[in-house]
This record gives structure tokens, sequence and C-alpha cells, in this order.
């Protein structure tokens, strides 16, 4: 009975969660490593489809580990995403990987998974690396060079306009490093290209937030050219704004993730062009490093960088 009860509990706890290989069921025997995957909102499609590659994944080499794959509702809930960690923690897995919704208030929860002797792998956003100096930690960053991929769009941005036209950033979460070097790799092409940055307004990764912020901004700034958006939920918010106020075709929009949403519209041509960090392999990239850290104990923490490529409409026909 008291079985019973502590599965029913944890099922409560891991409402909205994907369980694979693991859970109350699991043969307390197994000897496989059972690895977190700790993501932010599985409302965006980016972190849907890092858990469908996670999953995919586990399920070819099921010989090697097991799976929890966990994600937060709210982009921004990084109390919850504490929460999950911590639980993660409880349950004694062997290793957690974290795209973290907050670059700096995830750092004390993973040190604690560190400290009980849980491989911690971050992808996606980085942890901020002044708060892990300052509590003398080390967790090793698996993801690519978000300032790099946002420039390439810029770049592109840049060739479809001409210097001194308006443009506008949307930007992500202010205290996400990702959010934060897209933001600076757009400013760096646009700078170099002698384009009129006229604003620069938090969407806070979401979609509604960004439509609000569009609006605002073409208001505003009738003149603008374009909106470079840091993801690509925040890009089809732009679209919609754009398209009520008649203004689709007449102001560019950049994005960054390659989600399938934003693909379609590119090849309409309502959105110029995206970023394409993988979503569907970061996650994995993660789970292998730590595979191999727990297969290795002496193995060296480092940064793996992985790769970013732009996509336009020429690359998706």
């Amino acid at each position: 009975m008291k079985k019973l009860v502590s599965c029913v509990l944890i099922g409560v706890l891991l409402s909205g969660w994907a369980l694979l290989g693991t859970g109350c069921g699991t043969d307390r025997d197994d000897d496989r490593p059972r690895i977190a995957l700790v993501m932010k909102s599985l409302a965006n499609e980016f972190f849907k489809t890092m858990e469908d590659g996670a999953k995919a994944h586990q399920q070819e080499h099921s010989d090697r580990y097991n799976l929890i794959a966990v994600g937060i509702r709210d982009e921004q809930d990084d109390a919850r995403q504490i929460s999950d960690v911590e639980l993660m923690i409880a349950q004694g897995v062997q290793a957690i990987v974290i795209a973290p919704a907050d670059s700096q208030t995830l750092v004390s929860v993973s040190q604690r998974a560190q400290e009980a002797g849980i491989v911690v792998i971050n992808i996606d956003n980085k942890l901020d690396e002044d708060v892990m100096a300052q509590r003398n930690v080390k967790i090793p960053f698996v993801g690519p060079d978000n300032r790099k991929g946002a420039r390439l769009a810029g770049e592109y941005l840049a060739q479809h306009l001409s210097p001194g036209d308006q443009v506008a950033i949307i930007e992500g979460a202010p205290n996400a490093f990702n959010g934060i070097q897209r933001r600076l790799g757009f400013e760096d092409a646009i700078e170099a290209a002698g384009l009129n940055l006229v604003a620069s307004q938090s969407g806070q990764w979401e979609t509604d937030r960004a439509n609000q912020v569009a609006s605002a901004i073409i208001t505003e700034h009738p003149e603008v050219k374009a909106l470079l958006c840091a993801n690509d939920s925040m890009a089809l918010g732009a679209v919609a704004a754009l398209r009520s106020a008649g203004k689709i075709g007449d102001i560019l929009i950049v994005g960054f993730d390659n989600i399938q949403a934003v693909q379609q519209l590119i090849l309409q041509g309502d959105i110029l062009c995206t970023v394409d960090q993988y979503a569907d392999q970061l996650a994995i990239f993660g789970i292998e490093y730590a595979l191999s850290i727990l297969e290795d104990g002496s193995a060296i923490l480092e940064d793996k960088e992985t790769a970013v490529d732009l996509v336009t409409a020429d690359m998706l026909q």
C-alpha cells in the first residue's frame, strides 16, 4: 500500500512530464544509469523537438541508460525548474542534462546536484560564469555559439537592406545567457552594416508577448524595415502583429531556432530567415557527454561547442 501511495504522489508531481524507461515500475536491479533531461517550456516547439530527439536516442540505446524528460509550462518559471532539479536529486538520478530557464538562479541547485554526486551537463542556455566562479563550481556547457548564430542571421538580413534603414530587436529573457548573446550578435551585424537600431525590447521568449512588443514598435517607428527576433516563437508573434497591421511583406522578420512552423513561413516569404541549432540533437550531445563522464570518471569537464547554421528559403526548397 505504501508503494502504491508513493507512486500516486510521484505521478502528481510528474504531471506534464514525459517519462521514458523509469518511474514507479522500474526494476531496482536495473543497473543502467538514469539520466534526467530538464528543459524549458514544452509549449515551445524547440523543446518539444529536443524531447523527441532525446526519446528516440534512448530507444536506440536502451541498453545504455534510462531517460526522464521534464519541461516546465512557463518559459520563465525558474522556480518550478528548480523544484524539478530538486526532485531529480531526491530520486537519485546519475546525471542531469539541463537547459536552464535562468542562467543565474539555476546555478545553485545545479551545484547541489553535483555535490550529491550527480553528473550535471548544461545545454542550450549557458549558466552564468560569474555566478559559477563565485560559488567555485564548474558545470560544462554543450551548445552553440549563440552570438555567432545571430550574427549570421543579421548579416543575411543586411543584404536585403540599405545603410541607415531602421531595424528593431525583440530580445529574449534579460537574464538568459543565450538571449543576451543573440542580442549582441544581432547588434554586431547591425553595426557592421550601418543599419539604424531604433528599438530593442524583451519579448520574454513568448509569442503573445512578442506580438505586443512588435505592435508597439511598428506603431512608434512606422519606418522600421526589420524585426530581429531572438527565437522563433517570438518571430511568430511578430508575424501576427504585422498581419494585423497589414504590413506583412513590408517589414522583414528574422528568427532563431528553425522550428517547423517558421520553416513554412520562410517558404511563404513572411519570415526572411532563422538559425538552426539542431534542437533534436542538442539534448543528445548532452546525454552522450554525461554518459562518457559516467563511464570514465577521469573525464575533464570542459565546454563543447556545437553547430549553428543559417536557414533561408533557398535552403528549404
